[in-house]
């Protein structure tokens, strides 16, 4: 399971236990599942997709941000 956290200047969207995320790298739209590699990446407008662990998929447009992944927990800053 990985620890996703999804956060706005405003408030925290979204803090749980995912199976998969899916953003819209700047270079590409991209997904990090269990045990992926630690990355850093910058993200551009489009939607942020993922799985919570009960099979519900959830969807959140953005205008920019970045995210963090490493030891599957998942940081999402986002505008």
């Amino acid at each position: 399971m990985m620890k996703l956290s999804i956060l706005s200047p405003e408030k925290e969207l979204f803090k749980g236990e995912v199976r998969e995320v899916h953003l819209p790298g700047t270079k590409g739209n991209f997904m990090i599942l269990n045990n992926h590699a630690p990355i850093i990446s910058s993200l551009h407008e489009g939607v942020v997709k993922y799985l919570t662990t009960d099979g519900v998929e959830h969807t959140l447009e953005i205008e920019e941000g970045f995210v963090e992944a490493h030891n599957n927990i998942i940081s999402v800053c986002v505008s």
